[in-house]
């Protein structure tokens, strides 16, 4: 699938270009046939190509038109809200602790994707995330590697350790990313967040 939609990217690159070069020609009153005059506009047409090219890769590539056949992964930018389930012991109890209320804030741009993740008492900074293809009939999915730094006054019960989850992507009937993490302390869990607002926040806020 991926190497499809590589193909339909360098076909309407192509197009394109020939589109660009035909309206750059049309509009100066030069013949429509490969001469020195035509060749003469090539510089123009690259720069209206390249500025074409920035418009799609900073904004335009968010828009539904493009999702799924052109661009492979979705726009997860925003603030989504859940709540994680941990296997990690609760100290008091030696039970699993409750379930932790969580955002999950998602800042995208054409080439990269970082995470941040916020609950009441730590956040976890992505070191390294993408976004998976549907190859081999497996669905959308996030993954990220993440280090979490615990408040100073949380310290002594939650020490800093460093993880990693992989969240499949649901779009229909709403927007959901759900799964599993695992982390240095040898415990693991899973985490369900739903998508709240394309507004990003700086904290935990629910």
């Amino acid at each position: 699938m991926k190497n499809i939609r590589r193909e339909v990217a360098i076909y309407i690159q192509l197009a394109s270009l020939v589109i660009i070069w035909v309206s750059v020609l049309f509009a100066s009153g030069v013949e429509l046939k490969i001469n020195w005059e035509a060749l003469k506009k090539l510089p123009e047409v690259v720069s209206i190509y390249f500025l074409f090219q920035l418009l799609f890769t900073s904004w335009a590539w968010r828009l539904p038109i493009f999702q799924g056949w052109l661009v492979p992964f979705p726009d997860l930018q925003g603030t989504w809200a859940g709540t994680l389930h941990s296997t990690w012991p609760d100290p008091s109890t030696s039970r699993s602790a409750p379930p932790v209320p969580i955002i999950i804030v998602i800042r995208q741009s054409y080439s990269s994707i970082s995470c941040v993740m916020h609950s009441k008492d730590s956040t976890s900074f992505s070191s390294a995330a993408q976004v998976l293809g549907e190859e081999d009939g497996l669905p959308l999915r996030l993954s990220f590697n993440y280090s979490n730094r615990p408040k100073a006054s949380m310290r002594e019960e939650s020490q800093m350790h460093d993880g990693a989850t992989i969240l499949r992507i649901v779009k229909h009937p709403e927007r959901v990313l759900e799964g599993d993490y695992w982390t240095d302390r040898k415990t693991t869990g899973d985490l369900q967040v739903l998508f709240r607002s394309r507004a990003l926040t700086d904290r935990f806020s629910l």
